[in-house]
């Protein structure tokens, strides 16, 4: 602006002085030397520790923090490099200014930490200086890990988890939300059972911590109970075992049911007859008929503890003949998934050739379905149910079908035994010898919650799915069965760390 006037700006600078040692030029201090004589006179890490011993668990990766906390922390990470600084001592005799890893072999059991700090040193003049901490990684068992290695089956809790249905679709859905969020990674040994899985912790801690993720993902109940393993009578040192019985809802996704009357009246006269649309912490109602909804948790579950009607595996398919959207439409976007209500002309399609039945429902399913899409349903007209909440409406007219969701069947046919986009991982767990394990049941059960996966996005949303490298997309892009398929956009690239032995082999393969 003084320039803009015609004004005349003296510009500073800044002077110089000699050094009071060397005698070069240098900007004045409150030392008057320069930084080079000022390190030789004072060296502000001396007091400060240069090599330091770290206890390290070989079998989990973990770090002892005095007295006898064990920290997990991979290498050259975030929490490896505040456990290595917090171990420094007379740290706070400075300013800790930066902190970084300095490259070192993996295999060398040394840890490596470039520390820059700052202190005011001579007449006020703040020096700062790096110098290099080395910390030796010694091999020492946690706890844990030492109680497994010397009896692999001795454990402190156990959580036995379970389900009353005829499907482990929800044990298929609950490992890989294990999967995704290291659940269970404490866990010493995972076994599966005729009705479940138990999980089994070195810790009681440990358990809880599972038990308290159960329930933020699955509606669940649970009981506690201890057993006595031994008792020292001088230290009165008392050593327990800890069981956790978990039970899950035998409610699933896409189960018909009937609401007990006080719960329908509670919440405001729905249904009774609902489908279950959605199963987190909470479950997700919708009435088909309406597309009323409601949302039950945990505790209002069990409270009423109702069962479902009719189950996924009795679905029955069914073709759409003709679907007329009423005047004026009415729609519901309920958690993100749209419905619209529709009254449609629909036939059994294992009737086709024996008789002219044809159904006339209502369905929520109006803005998927169109003349000649399968669907499948639940066959009232012919279903013979003994549910004692049924009994108890009056003048109640059940609909002949209720459908349920829109089927790819025949996409999937012209796709059989070709492999999927995405792959998944699965738990290491043993099998219990007393459990009546069918695989051809099991084989089925998978299959079908690999469907369910790539019908629903919703679903796909909480889980990590890995890229097939044996599937080849297809140049018939649109065909059906992509209305049903997990976008390539949507899954991971799974990380494989090779050793030099196989990288030499792919290279001797691509040369």
């Amino acid at each position: 602006m003084d320039e803009d006037k015609g004004m005349f700006n003296v510009q500073q600078t800044i002077g110089t002085v000699l050094c009071c040692r060397c005698g070069i030029k240098m900007q004045p201090n409150a030392a008057n030397m320069c930084v080079r004589c000022l390190r030789s006179e004072v060296d502000i890490t001396e007091g400060l520790q240069k090599h330091v011993v770290i206890s390290h668990c070989p079998e989990c990766d973990c770090y002892l923090q005095p007295p006898k906390t064990w920290l997990k922390a991979q290498w050259e990470s975030k929490e490896l490099l505040t456990f290595c600084v917090k171990r420094l001592k007379n740290l706070n005799k400075v300013r800790l200014i930066h902190a970084e890893f300095v490259w070192t072999e993996p295999h060398s059991k040394r840890i490596k930490v470039r520390v820059t700090i700052q202190k005011e040193v001579l007449n006020g003049a703040v020096l700062e200086q790096a110098y290099v901490v080395e910390y030796v990684q010694q091999d020492h068992m946690c706890e844990s890990c030492s109680r497994v290695a010397a009896n692999p089956d001795q454990w402190v809790a156990s959580v036995q988890l379970r389900q009353h249905v005829s499907h482990r679709r929800t044990f298929f859905y609950l490992e890989q939300l294990i999967l995704k969020h290291d659940a269970a990674v404490k866990a010493i040994k995972i076994k599966q059972m005729d009705q479940g899985i138990d999980f089994f912790f070195g810790n009681r801690s440990h358990a809880v911590k599972f038990l308290e993720f159960l329930g933020s993902v699955v509606p669940t109940k649970s009981r506690d109970d201890k057993q006595l393993v031994s008792h020292d009578v001088k230290s009165s040192n008392y050593n327990y075992k800890y069981t956790f019985s978990v039970q899950i809802s035998p409610v699933c996704r896409e189960d018909l049911i009937c609401l007990p009357q006080r719960l329908s009246s509670s919440l405001g006269n729905i249904g009774p007859l609902v489908v279950c649309t959605k199963v987190t912490n909470s479950i997700a109602l919708l009435d088909p008929f309406t597309l009323r909804h409601c949302h039950l948790d945990s505790d209002q579950y069990w409270r009423h503890g109702f069962k479902s009607l009719l189950t996924s595996r009795q679905l029955v398919e069914y073709i759409v003949l003709d679907i007329e959207i009423p005047s004026p439409p009415m729609e519901a976007k309920i958690g993100g998934v749209r419905y619209l209500l529709a009254d449609a002309q629909v036939a059994r399609v294992s009737d086709f050739g024996r008789n002219d039945n044809i159904f006339f429902v209502r369905t929520h399913l109006g803005h998927l379905l169109n003349p000649g899409d399968h669907a499948l349903g639940y066959d009232l007209y012919a279903a013979n149910s003994n549910d004692s909440e049924l009994e108890k409406y009056k003048n109640l007219v059940l609909p002949e079908v209720v459908l349920i969701k829109k089927s790819y069947e025949e996409a999937r046919l012209r796709k059989r035994g070709k492999p999927r986009k995405y792959k998944l991982k699965h738990l290491e767990m043993e099998v219990d010898d007393r459990a009546r394990v069918d695989e051809e049941k099991e084989r089925s059960d998978y299959e079908q919650f690999q469907r369910d996966i790539e019908e629903n996005p919703e679903l796909r949303f909480n889980l990590s799915l890995y890229r097939n490298k044996e599937y080849q997309e297809e140049s018939d892009a649109g065909s059906m069965a992509d209305d049903a398929a997990a976008p390539l956009e949507e899954l991971l690239a799974d990380l494989v760390l090779l050793d030099e032995s196989d990288e030499e082999e792919d290279e001797g393969m691509r040369e």
